[in-house]
């Protein structure tokens, strides 16, 4: 059996400014394609950096529905949370507008015949205030995009059981809390958004068996 597993999001999950052998999206490519001798899973990661779930959904059908996969990850908010001095004290994409956007990607998903998806929220950021809107900080809007990813992966789930939710969020509280040692300084690049190879480590420990296992249903 030949599977597609495609990766829909961000520069979090394209692994921006962190060499690709190095990523978690490269570790769980590797772990997918030893799940069988049998089979084989072709990864292909659809992210772009910077993108928003508005710019995704422009986009979407020509780089994932075409192509039919039999699994698609969904990564977005740490864009769609963000604030642009053109902007004018708005988000990129509005709280409302960001639900409407995932709700309508994974419909559209699962239209095009995508057995599972896996929905995930994001990391703790360290980017605080923005100098041209110092009542606003990215950590903070990140969190309130989080709980939003986190809402609708509730609601997604009760009409579809074939949505999977990864809270990388509350995982990497968790792991902080318990490991002092580990600190968000150390998993997150100079910039405070991004990931270092450390934080890359952290989402693969994290993410490798959940997927792993929906993956394996398939392929047995």
């Amino acid at each position: 059996m030949n599977l597609k597993f495609y990766l829909f999001g961000d520069s979090i999950c394209f692994g921006q400014l962190v060499s690709h052998h190095l990523t978690w999206i490269s570790s769980l490519s590797e772990s997918l394609n030893n799940l069988s001798k049998h089979s084989s899973v072709l990864i292909q990661n659809a992210s772009v950096n910077g993108n928003t779930t508005r710019l995704a959904l422009e986009r979407m059908s020509y780089d994932v529905t075409s192509h039919s996969p039999d699994f698609l990850l969904v990564q977005f908010g740490m864009n769609d949370c963000n604030y642009w001095q053109s902007d004018f004290t708005v988000p990129r994409v509005s709280e409302r507008a960001f639900e409407a956007n995932l709700v309508e990607i994974v419909e559209r998903a699962f239209l095009c015949g995508i057995s599972q998806i896996f929905l995930c929220t994001n990391h703790p950021s360290l980017k605080g205030e923005f100098s041209h809107f110092p009542t606003k900080s990215h950590s903070e809007n990140n969190k309130r995009y989080n709980d939003i990813i986190r809402r609708t992966a509730a609601l997604l789930q009760q009409e579809n059981e074939s949505v999977i939710f990864l809270d990388n969020e509350s995982y990497w509280y968790e792991i902080m809390e318990s490991n002092p040692q580990i600190r968000l300084e150390k998993l997150l690049l100079p910039d405070g958004i991004h990931l270092s190879e450390t934080g890359h480590r952290i989402y693969s420990e994290y993410s490798e068996v959940i997927i792993s296992d929906a993956v394996k249903k398939l392929l047995l």
